[in-house]
């Protein structure tokens, strides 16, 4: 295992527990906290996984696809799972016995994807390459839900803390 795979995974690992813990133990939305994790991990998702791109062969690319296409699915389901509140004049969300079940769910796809790429002779690097950038779309597919059922609801998003 090559140690930026294994940096990957151990940011992946603190990205999603962090954000898991902060969703179930409830936090306020804010601009900032909708945008700048998964513009990040998206970011460097897109970086890491460069070279895993150029030389993914067409059914790793189709493999992934429909990867991202079930995590976003996932993130959207997340995001509706998620209950929203009022506090202090702003966006409170605290997650759901629903979304610990679709957060647990995203971590076997993404644990399972590998196993499966393997086991249909997808053997490239871009299913494990591209952890930090699946995990940042899935979260910007959740922040996307609660964010428009939010304004669907005409709650505002909670102030930015100095």
């Amino acid at each position: 295992m090559s140690v930026n795979l294994l940096l990957g995974i151990l940011i992946g690992i603190l990205v999603v527990v962090r954000v898991m813990g902060r969703q179930l133990l409830g936090s306020m939305v804010t601009q900032r906290s909708l945008v700048v994790m998964p513009l990040v991990l998206v970011i460097v998702g897109l970086l890491s996984a460069r070279d895993a791109f150029t030389t993914a062969s067409p059914g790793e690319l189709a493999f992934f696809v429909f990867d991202v296409a079930v995590l976003i699915l996932i993130g959207f389901a997340r995001g509706a799972s998620t209950k929203l509140t009022v506090r202090d004049g702003g966006l409170h969300q605290k997650g759901t016995a629903a979304t610990l079940g679709l957060w647990l769910l995203t971590i076997g796809i993404r644990v399972g994807a590998g196993f499966a790429g393997a086991a249909m002779g997808l053997n490239g690097s871009l299913t494990t390459a591209a952890l930090l950038l699946t995990f940042g779309l899935s979260i910007a597919a959740q922040n996307v839900a609660v964010y428009l059922r939010a304004q669907r609801l005409h709650i505002p998003l909670a102030a930015e803390r100095a």
